[in-house]
């Protein structure tokens, strides 16, 4: 089980973790935060090495300096790239519908009309790309947060999330910039 969207207070995020909460969807957004005397859900994501944590590495959701803290912090295999990527990620349009709200992505942020942030335009690849540019993380282990460590988390690390005999075959080709030149799904190009 995972915890985001949380005003949990450090003590709260802590008694989660020993019921059962493994983890934490898009670190620092849409949580308590971090501060010297309220550790918040931030502090029990970072401090405890057991827990996953998602993160969105796209300089909007999380500013890079904190990115670099959640690395530092926690244990390799533990931090988790994901795009909290909307629709409109790939297609032609720049807005859609979302429970009768019209989100809207300018200039790569993804705002509802209120103009807080909905979602993210990053994809995948992009995530790779920053962490490897922004974070300083080689592109090998780059590729493991998205890929190996985020297929242990949910239980199939054994089948998915590695090229090696008995594994899926879901590959994704890039160039030296981490552009993406082909995909593979279950052996299948895309």
């Amino acid at each position: 089980m995972f915890a985001g969207h949380t005003a949990a207070s450090y003590e709260q995020a802590r008694d989660g973790i020993a019921a059962g909460v493994s983890g934490f969807t898009h670190l620092y957004n849409a949580m308590s935060q971090l501060a010297g005397r309220e550790p918040s859900a931030v502090g029990a994501a970072l401090e405890d090495p057991d827990v996953w944590c998602g993160i969105i590495v796209d300089g909007v959701h999380v500013h890079p300096a904190s990115l670099r803290v959640a690395l530092a912090a926690k244990p390799r295999g533990k931090l988790l790239l994901v795009t909290d990527a909307m629709p409109m990620v790939g297609a032609d349009s720049p807005s859609f519908d979302l429970y009768g709200e019209t989100i809207t992505a300018v200039d790569g942020v993804v705002r509802n009309a209120d103009g807080a942030l909905a979602g993210s335009a990053l994809d995948m690849a992009t995530a790779v790309r920053n962490s490897v540019q922004w974070l300083g993380v080689d592109l090998a282990e780059a590729a493991r947060m998205a890929s190996t460590y985020p297929a242990q988390c949910i239980g199939l690390g054994q089948r998915l999330g590695r090229i090696a005999p008995g594994y899926q075959a879901d590959l994704v080709l890039v160039d030296a910039d981490v552009q993406v030149l082909a995909t593979w799904v279950a052996g299948q190009r895309g």
